[in-house]
């Protein structure tokens, strides 16, 4: 993925998605430094727009109109993007430590984490609470309480300040437009509410939360929380059907031991945004401007991208740093519920529905940022050009993982010129996806396998990459036993060259740990792009063979298919249709399930498949044929019963496909009965990671099943064998 790209010789970090990072993001896309390789760490795909918040929780916006997408936005920027959370920062190795166990290698980094509003230290609390910042599950699990339909739902927020009382205000009308009649309250610790806003922006907002029934309680200090209530320290129960905490800033409690310089626990910065240690930078609400204190508000974060970006630039460069210099004061467009605001800067005060209209249009200007990015314009061709070059090229980047993998009929064409095993302990032919050795009185099964990378967290790709090729041995029935690394680097600098194979090994040598294998040695090699791949042994005292399907057999499938068609769909940026989850969501499912091993889904399966086979590049149709070959069998399944990735079908439905799909589809259907459709793409779709096919005893297929589901929920019975020459017929 780094195809005729400079060296890379310095890594930059973003840990958080915020809106300084976000913003730092695009404008790196149009404007890159050469030479330096751009990551972001964030625990989720998507990074929430917070000042649509409220509109959201009201229900004027869609959950995913105030969402960005982080591993589209990386995709745009060419960063990596690792989804896991960061815990700490090694300041003398320069590493960020994850949640996950892995560490991130940075020249330069910056923090933009934002904030917390969760009462860790109060009891009850973290169970039956939600917190507003950050937002996290927040969004959903108000989404989930609104569809419970409570005829008099009781709503508590903790904290009266702009934050609770507009958070208050818009779950009151998005209740009480439900149909319901809610009680909401909200609680302060003092005698004051909406401290940091003027006096008549303050009156408009009372005035707004009696006309929407909201209740306030003064001098109302939380003590714990319960099962449907919330406890005050004077001893009164409030009944409580949903507990929010909006009460004030807290920093995230990793800062505190990475040794840089904190006040009340947030980063200390200079007006370069550096910290006390030069190489870190910060943005944001967890940061704190010493020389220029400020409110936590987005505005600031917004303000500061442009900044931020130029000094990390410089800080790559040895160049010189600029100064961001934050305004006095700020525009506060606080939503009182419905479609209407209440405006304060400078303590006037106003009040009406165009400052809703008003509010809107710069929430949605901002987002616009975020819904498009410019195409990259493909290299012109020279005038005159080889016959065939535009056909080979064709119109679609070349994808990576089994998308890339050469189309069956030209493999099974080159297979014809190997010549038949002459050993006598050879088991197995010419493409057999792995070799069956005889080994005394069991049995050795050897393959191999590498994938092109479809991302450029090499962690990723190397824990992807293992699971995969340990497949075939999981499909044969046989334990993984030791495995050869094969590793193709693009060019980076000894820095950066060592840290990639330490994330990788480290990845990989987890992965067949797992398993029960070792990582023996193996070869690396620089070259235009990613590759990893892995020569794998196992053991095994019986081989689960791919022919061996018997009328009446059970059809089970562990996962779920789409994956060719998502990364597909991630390198060309594709949108999904509005109102579901966001690409890059979807993509994250996707790594989660490539990466999930096989093994315990083998030894579900391998003590009564009658025959098994590992579903990847050729699809499930291209797959399950060849078992069917092999059999002497024939096979139905029902469309419905396919298991499939979110977005799939939608994306299927667009026309996007992988690559290799077409070929999948033309090798397949002259033995095929099917009707054709979005979910009937899918059958075609090269799989990187996918799951096992097995066929299976009719009478046991339900009790594996629902064994199989403890590690692959999307496991599903998806058809039967039938009786017949080789030939598969696809229901709805």
């Amino acid at each position: 993925m780094q195809t005729d790209a400079l060296p890379l010789t310095r890594d930059l970090v973003l840990i958080g998605g915020g809106h300084a990072h976000a913003l730092a993001l695009r404008m790196w896309g149009m404007r890159p430094s050469a030479g330096a390789r751009m990551t972001v760490i964030n625990p989720g795909p998507v990074a929430p727009y917070t000042g649509m918040l409220p509109g959201h929780i009201a229900g004027h916006y869609r959950r995913d109109e105030m969402m960005i997408d982080l591993v589209a936005l990386a995709r745009h920027a060419g960063a990596r993007v690792v989804l896991d959370c960061a815990v700490g920062i090694d300041r003398v190795a320069r590493r960020v430590l994850l949640a996950g166990g892995g560490m991130i290698g940075y020249d330069v980094a910056s923090v933009n984490i934002g904030i917390g509003s969760a009462l860790p230290d109060l009891p009850g609390f973290a169970t039956h609470a939600v917190a507003a910042k950050p937002l996290g599950g927040y969004a959903e699990r108000w989404q989930a309480f609104v569809a419970e339909a409570r005829p008099n739902p009781k709503v508590v927020v903790v904290g009266a300040g702009v934050g609770g009382v507009e958070l208050a205000l818009a779950s009151a009308y998005r209740l009480r437009a439900a149909g319901a009649a809610p009680e909401v309250t909200v609680l302060a610790r003092g005698s004051e509410v909406l401290p940091g806003i003027g006096a008549g922006a303050r009156a408009a907002l009372v005035r707004h939360m009696r006309r929407l029934g909201v209740g306030l309680l003064t001098d109302a200090a939380p003590a714990r929380a319960e099962t449907g209530a919330v406890v005050l320290a004077d001893g009164r129960v409030l009944a409580a059907d949903f507990i929010l905490t909006v009460a004030g800033a807290r920093p995230q409690r990793w800062l505190a031991e990475t040794g840089l310089a904190l006040r009340d626990g947030f980063i200390t910065v200079t007006d370069t945004l550096q910290s006390s240690d030069p190489a870190i930078f910060a943005a944001g609400d967890c940061a704190d401007l010493a020389q220029a204190p400020r409110p936590k508000a987005g505005v600031f974060a917004v303000r500061e991208a442009p900044v931020l970006l130029d000094n990390l630039t410089a800080a790559l460069a040895g160049g010189s740093l600029r100064r961001f210099r934050p305004q006095r004061d700020y525009l506060k467009l606080i939503s009182t519920g419905g479609r209407g605001a209440v405006a304060d800067k400078f303590g006037l005060p106003l009040d009406g529905a165009w400052l809703w209209r008003w509010k809107d249009r710069i929430d949605r200007k901002f987002m616009a940022k975020f819904a498009r990015y410019p195409a990259v314009a493909a290299a012109a061709l020279p005038a005159t050009t080889a016959i065939g070059l535009r056909a080979a090229l064709g119109d679609k980047p070349l994808c990576g993982g089994c998308g890339a993998k050469v189309a069956s009929p030209t493999l099974s064409a080159a297979l014809t010129h190997l010549p038949a095993p002459q050993r006598a302990d050879v088991l197995s032919g010419p493409g057999d996806a792995a070799a069956v050795l005889r080994a005394g009185v069991g049995f050795q099964v050897i393959t191999t396998d590498h994938l092109r990378a479809f991302t450029l967290d090499p962690a990723l790709l190397a824990r992807i990459a293992a699971n995969h090729t340990m497949g075939d041995i999981w499909a044969m029935g046989a334990a993984p036993q030791a495995a050869l690394a094969q590793i193709t680097l693009p060019r980076l600098g000894p820095r950066l060259q060592a840290e990639t194979l330490r994330e990788i090994l480290a990845a990989c040598g987890e992965a067949f740990a797992a398993a029960g294998a070792d990582v023996v040695g193996g070869h690396t090699t620089i070259g235009a792009e990613l590759t990893i791949g892995f020569t794998v042994t196992g053991l095994a005292s019986r081989i689960t063979a791919t022919g061996g399907t018997q009328p009446g057999d059970a059809l089970i499938l562990t996962k779920a298919l789409g994956t060719g068609t998502l990364l597909a769909a991630e390198m060309a940026m594709t949108r999904l249709p509005a109102s579901g989850p966001l690409l890059g969501e979807c993509v994250a499912k996707a790594f989660e399930q490539m990466a999930r091993p096989l093994g315990p889904a083998a030894a579900v399966l391998s003590p009564h498949a009658h025959a098994m086979t590992h579903v990847t590049g050729f699809g499930l149709a291209g797959h399950l044929l060849g078992m069917l070959a092999a059999s002497g069998s024939a096979a139905r399944i029902g469309l419905q019963r396919i298991p499939l990735l979110p977005g799939a079908e939608a994306l299927a439905a667009l026309g996007t496909a992988s690559m290799l799909a077409p070929a999948n589809r033309a090798a397949c259907t002259p033995q095929m009965t099917l009707i054709d459709g979005p979910r009937a793409a899918l059958l075609f779709d090269p799989q990187t990671g996918g799951g096992l096919l097995a066929a299976v005893p009719a009478p046991e297929a339900d009790a594996l099943l629902a064994a199989l589901r403890a590690t692959d929920p999307d496991a599903a019975i998806i058809g039967t064998v039938t009786s017949g020459p080789a030939h598969l017929a696809v229901h709805d």
